[in-house]
Order: structure tokens, then C-alpha cells, then sequence
């Protein structure tokens, strides 16, 4: 509900303009610090990644973290924004909605940094290169600086909406990873952009061509049915390749269907019960 409050803060501020990136960084800094969490930039060779960490996490030895979405990638169908930075967060959301993980929240490249922080900033890494090589290793590379920061010896990546394929990819290359999670996931892009009529994203990588990799991981998928902005028939097309691949006796990954579900409702707000359905015995939390 304070984030409601804020987000119109900023909304009324913007008039009927799209908050500037300045403007999403506040309402998001400001959100964050009622909810008793702080900013924490994490530099790389490549990009500078924000994240965001409750004051009261000293160190834990399984570390969940949460991965955003694509954020505000274009403005319309033909006009790429300035800075990917969400509007609205739901991947902070659901982060801070986890009370029963030591969690912490890590966004894309170029999501809420600003002057030096921005450096390799190019518009191709939240286009056609989002999920690119060297997007990995930043993300992979600040998963390690996270993990050492707080002593943990394994991790549960949970990845909203575009975050999920991030989460797919970076736990098809570490050998760490006790769960994966992905809520609204784009988990085979060619068949997201082939559904949207989208250019394909022919600099990154698709989470369904890692599907061997990720047979070994426990996993848990949140789909909702009204979703039309990731399909049901985008997850179905990667389950497909990972049942193919997966060892005879190996664990089904578990599919979470909600019926009144889309893209952005009603994660947060369900999430400190649905968060619980990952959190059992043997789930790695």
C-alpha cells in the first residue's frame, strides 16, 4: 500500500508524463528505507549494479535473492527509454514481501544508477542484448560480491518477469544454486518475442537453450493465466525442453497456475503466502 502511495506521488509530480529515471530511483530509495531497507551499489568491470539489503541481514548461510524485470525498457512500441529503471518495482516488492527468507534485491543493469554508476550503458543491454554474455557475468559477478558479503554457501534465485530468464541463466552456470523461482518469466525468449511480434533478442541468450543444465536445479514457476504480457505457452515451451532433458527419477520442476493472476497482479500483495509454497522442507530455504 505505501508503494501504491508513492508511485502516485511521483505520478501526480510527473503529471501524465512517464517519471523521469531520477524520479524512479527516489520513489524507490524512499519505499525501500520505510520498509527498513538500504541501497547498495555493487561496482563492476562492466556496469555498476544497484541492490537493495535489509539493515537487519548480518550474515546467513542461504541467501535468496531477487531478481527484477526488464523495467521500463520503451516508452511505446518504437521508442526505447532512457534508462530502464521500473516505474514499479515488483521485484523490490516481492523481495521485501519474502519475511521468511534472508533475502536480498539485485537489479538489471542500468536500473536505478546514475552519472558514473552508468558506465556501459548502451540502449542494446535492455533491447536486443539484455540477456548478452557480458550481462551474465555482471549479473553472476555481483551474485559472488552478495554471497561473500553475507557469508552464505548456497543461494535461491528468485526472478521476476525477465529476472526469471536472468534467474534461469545464472543458475544453468553456478553450481551453487539450491532453488530456482520465477514468477511471470520470459523463460523461452524466442517464443516470447515470436508470441509479442517482437524483433527477436538476437545478442542475448535464451533460458530454453540451458534447460540440460537446469534439470538438476529444483525449481518453482508462478504463471498467471491472465498473463498476457508473458503467456502460460512461454513457460510450457521451456518445461518442455527441461522434461526432455531431465534424468529418468529427476523432480519435475512445480508449476504455481493462478487463475486471477496477470503480469502485475496480484504477486505482491499473495506473496508472504505464496512465497511459503518454496520456502517447505527440501525446497533449499
Amino acid at each position: 500500500m505505501r508503494w501504491l502511495l508513492v508511485a502516485a506521488i511521483v505520478a501526480g509530480l510527473a503529471g501524465c508524463a512517464t517519471p523521469s529515471p531520477q524520479a524512479r530511483r527516489d520513489s524507490a530509495m524512499v519505499w525501500a528505507s520505510a520498509q527498513g531497507w538500504r541501497p547498495l551499489l555493487l561496482p563492476g568491470s562492466a556496469f555498476d549494479l544497484q541492490a537493495f539489503v535489509p539493515e537487519r541481514l548480518q550474515r546467513t548461510e542461504r541467501l535468496t535473492v531477487y531478481i527484477e524485470g526488464d523495467g521500463l525498457a520503451w516508452l511505446d512500441r518504437h521508442t526505447p527509454s532512457f534508462a530502464p529503471t521500473p516505474v514499479d518495482p515488483l521485484g523490490l516488492r516481492l523481495a521485501v514481501a519474502d519475511a521468511g527468507a534472508q533475502a536480498v534485491y539485485l537489479a538489471r543493469p542500468c536500473q536505478y544508477t546514475q552519472g558514473a554508476s552508468f558506465k556501459g550503458c548502451e540502449v542494446r543491454y535492455w533491447g536486443t542484448h539484455r540477456f548478452a554474455p557480458e550481462v551474465m557475468g555482471a549479473m553472476n559477478d555481483a551474485l559472488g560480491e552478495l554471497k561473500r558479503r553475507y557469508g552464505a554457501t548456497d543461494l535461491v534465485l528468485v526472478g521476476y518477469s525477465g529476472g526469471g530468464a536472468v534467474a534461469a541463466l545464472l543458475a544453468a552456470r553456478r553450481d551453487d544454486v539450491a532453488a530456482l523461482v520465477t514468477v511471470a518469466g520470459t523463460l523461452d525468449t524466442a517464443h516470447w518475442t515470436q508470441v509479442q511480434r517482437l524483433s527477436p533478442l538476437l545478442g542475448s541468450l535464451n533460458p530454453r537453450d540451458a534447460a540440460a543444465l537446469l534439470a538438476r536445479v529444483p525449481q518453482w514457476h508462478f504463471v498467471g493465466l491472465r498473463d498476457d504480457v508473458v503467456p502460460r505457452s512461454v513457460l510450457n515451451h521451456f518445461l518442455d525442453r527441461v522434461s526432455d532433458s531431465a534424468s529418468p527419477g529427476a523432480r519435475p520442476p512445480t508449476v504455481e497456475a493462478m487463475p486471477d493472476f496477470d503480469h502485475h497482479c496480484c504477486w505482491a500483495a499473495a506473496w508472504p503466502q505464496l512465497s511459503q509454497r518454496f520456502a517447505a522442507p527440501g525446497s533449499g530455504r
